[in-house]
Formats: C-alpha cells, sequence, structure tokens
C-alpha cells in the first residue's frame, strides 16, 4: 500500500523573483475562477464539474487570456473542478448552502511537471521564467516531521505554495510504499499497546510504562496565549489585531508540533514492542468526561489521536478505541480485576483486594488496553492468542504473564 504525508517547507526566494512569483499567483487565481464561474449554476443539478466538459470548455480560452503555462493551467481547473464538485455534494447530498467558489489567496498548485526537486533547492515553473529557491529546514530536524518525511524514502510528488506574510512556503505531498496494514484475524490475534490520556500530569501513558508529554505544561502555554490575546483585544488597535494573528499562528505551529512529538513516541513505543494495535478511551467518552473542561483539551486529545493514527498506518499498526468505564478504578494486576472508586488516590493507585500498587495513570493504560484484548477475545473464537503489552513482557486473554525474552 501507498501511504502519503503532507510537510511544509520554508523557501528562500531572491527578491529578485518576489514579482514574477506574485504574478503566477494571480494568473493562477484568475484561471481558477474563470473555470468555476463557468462549472457554477445555481441549480446544483447542473453545476459542471467534470474535468473533461471543464478542460474542453475553458482551455482555450484561459491560455489566450494568460501567460500560464498548459500544465499549469491544468492544475487550475482541477482545483476549481474539485471545488464545485464540493459544493454540488453539499448542497445535494448534505442538504447544506453552498454559494459559487471564489479563489482570493496565494496558491499555486505544481504537478510533477511543474515542480522539480533538488538536494538542496527546488525549482518552480511561473509565468515566465522557472524560479529557483533554497530549502529553509530545521537546523536540528530531530523529532519534527523533517527528520521523519523529509528523505530519500519517500518520494516527492505534488505540491502546493502559498505566501503569508511576505514568506514563501511549499506544501509538498511525499509517499512511500509499506507493508499492506495488518488486519482481520491477524492484527486481532497481536500485541496491543493501552494508552491513558489526562488532562493534567502526563499527556499520555502507555501500557508498557512509558509516560510521555507533559499536559500542565501544554495548558499553560495556552493560557499564556489567552492571557495575551485578551490583554490585546481590549488594546483594540490594528496593530494588535494583526499581533493577535502573529501569535495565534505561533501557538497553532507550537501545539501542532508539540503534539506530533508525542504521537510519534507513542507509535515508536508500539513499534518497538512488536505491537499491531494501539488501544484508546474512546474519544467521545472522553469529551464528555471533561465537558466542563478545556475545549482546548478536547482538541488535544483529539488532534494527538489522529497523528497516531497516520503515522501508525506507516507501520502497519491499528488504531482503536474502548469504553472506558472503570479503567482508572479497575485493578490490572494479573487476574484480579477488582474495581473499586477507592482503589485510586490521585496519581497513586492500590487494590483495596490484592494490594498491588501501581501509578494510576499505569493502571489505567493497562486496563484500556485489556479492554480491547477482551473485545477481540469475545468478538470470535480464534482470537485468544491476543495479548497486552507491559513493561517486561505480555499478558494474554487468560490472565497469563508472558516476560519478554532476554538476549544473551
Amino acid at each position: 500500500m501507498v501511504v502519503v504525508r503532507n510537510i511544509q517547507i520554508k523557501l528562500d526566494v531572491s527578491e529578485d523573483d518576489y514579482e514574477v512569483l506574485d504574478e503566477t499567483f494571480e494568473q493562477f487565481r484568475q484561471a481558477a475562477q474563470h473555470v468555476a464561474d463557468y462549472g457554477w449554476d445555481d441549480n446544483p443539478y447542473e453545476i459542471t464539474d467534470t474535468k473533461n466538459t471543464l478542460h474542453d470548455e475553458t482551455y482555450s480560452d484561459i491560455r489566450k487570456r494568460l501567460s500560464l503555462q498548459s500544465s499549469l493551467v491544468q492544475s487550475a481547473r482541477n482545483l476549481a473542478s474539485t471545488a464545485l464538485g464540493n459544493c454540488k455534494d453539499r448542497i445535494i447530498e448534505d442538504g447544506e448552502n453552498a454559494s459559487k467558489p471564489e479563489f482570493q489567496g496565494t496558491v499555486v498548485v505544481y504537478n510533477s511537471r511543474t515542480i522539480t526537486y533538488n538536494d538542496g533547492h527546488v525549482s518552480l515553473a511561473t509565468t515566465d521564467k522557472r524560479v529557483t529557491a533554497e530549502y529553509v529546514t530545521p537546523v536540528n530536524d530531530e523529532g519534527t516531521p523533517f527528520e521523519d518525511y523529509w528523505t530519500d524514502e519517500w518520494e516527492k510528488g505534488e505540491a502546493t505554495l502559498h505566501k503569508r506574510d511576505g514568506t514563501y512556503y511549499l506544501h509538498v505531498a511525499v509517499k512511500k510504499k509499506v507493508e499492506p496494514d495488518s488486519s482481520g484475524d491477524e492484527s486481532e490475534n497481536g500485541v496491543v499497546l493501552g494508552v491513558d490520556l489526562n488532562v493534567d500530569g502526563y499527556l499520555a501513558v502507555t501500557s508498557t510504562g512509558t509516560f510521555l508529554g507533559n499536559a500542565d505544561y501544554l495548558n499553560h502555554k495556552r493560557d499564556e496565549y489567552e492571557r495575551r490575546r485578551g490583554n490585546l483585544q481590549q488594546t483594540g488597535t490594528r496593530s494588535a489585531h494583526l499581533t493577535i494573528q502573529s501569535i495565534g499562528s505561533r501557538f497553532a505551529r507550537w501545539s501542532a508540533d508539540y503534539l506530533h512529538r508525542v504521537s510519534k513516541a507513542l507509535v515508536r513505543e508500539a513499534d518497538k514492542n512488536d505491537c499491531t494495535a494501539i488501544a484508546f478511551e474512546n474519544l467521545g467518552n472522553i469529551q464528555e468526561r471533561i465537558s466542563n473542561g478545556s475545549k482546548f483539551q478536547q482538541w488535544a486529545f483529539s488532534e494527538l489521536q489522529r497523528h497516531v493514527e497516520y503515522k501508525a498506518e506507516e507501520y502497519g499498526i491499528n488504531v482503536d478505541d474502548v469504553a472506558p468505564a472503570y479503567t482508572s478504578q479497575r485493578c490490572s494486576h494479573g487476574k484480579c480485576g477488582f474495581t473499586h472508586e477507592d482503589n485510586r488516590n490521585g496519581d497513586k493507585f492500590q487494590c483495596m483486594k490484592c494490594g498491588k500498587q501501581l501509578h494510576s495513570d499505569y493502571n489505567a493504560a493497562r486496563n484500556v488496553g485489556w479492554r480491547l484484548v477482551q473485545h477481540w477475545l469475545k468478538s470470535g473464537a480464534e482470537r485468544a492468542t491476543c495479548q497486552l503489552a507491559l513493561k517486561s513482557g505480555t499478558l494474554n486473554a487468560n490472565g497469563h504473564f508472558r516476560p519478554t525474552k532476554l538476549l544473551g
């Protein structure tokens, strides 16, 4: 199977090339708008979104009016066709309101004929000459998307060029062939990594005893941003408004990168322990549990799980969720399973029946993973070999612990 990822990279563009790139943005916008104008109809059933028809009816006119090369004209047509199709579906299938697509931003879509990737720079087609721009990559890419995807293992494909605050960015689609995703009985007889997510303390804790991220720090950074935004809103000046946009973008990038790092560590932990599945608490149940808490926390949980899902796909690891009822109160030790609210006291868990003491989040993570193991066991007669990944081994569906084999 082919896995596709997207990565944003900043470009170092010579000032001498600003004018031609800006003209390319404008002509690409005009081309896309011309196609959208032709394809639109107030009767949604009459909207034309077929690429071949749009090409036949608009290509010659665009080529006469503009100096875009043919491949860029086709990319503009494809962009408009997709936008028209989305509007048509929203109106007819979803019963929503939609108006004719209006292209106003600065974007150019590049394909293999209009973009050339080199080791340190990229070459872009424009309305005139080709423009060469150097990549601006992090000095230290450890823990960033560049470490994972900006490598020779990933093939660079279609890209979109954007301009924000005077700076040019390239959004590149990269792809790689990987082994087919484990599915069916093969994955459901495998090893499960349980994950407990938290609104304070450690952001994520695994059934293998790995503690990742800091929810308190994440919330602290969010509170700092909200306080500064509130102060700027009271100022009410245009400068303050622009600053709000700037700090908002910076915080969004920072939080996305933070969650990316945690999700990457989670998937690596699953891969290291030969897991074929990662189990989370059901996101809907989590949101209900913290309904009085921050919407940001709910977003962070959702975003973290989304990152894990697409990263796990590369390793052939499934991601599933389970009902979280009593995962924080149940004893996860062996066959005990005693459940009582007094078992947990803050970060400490001590079973009132067997006396087992664990970190409460670690205990909950074990139960989350165990819940998925039990679900698989009950849903098929041949799935009794599925196991839960623990610190030093695995626990099978019958409650028997198997220690990790030591190499010697």
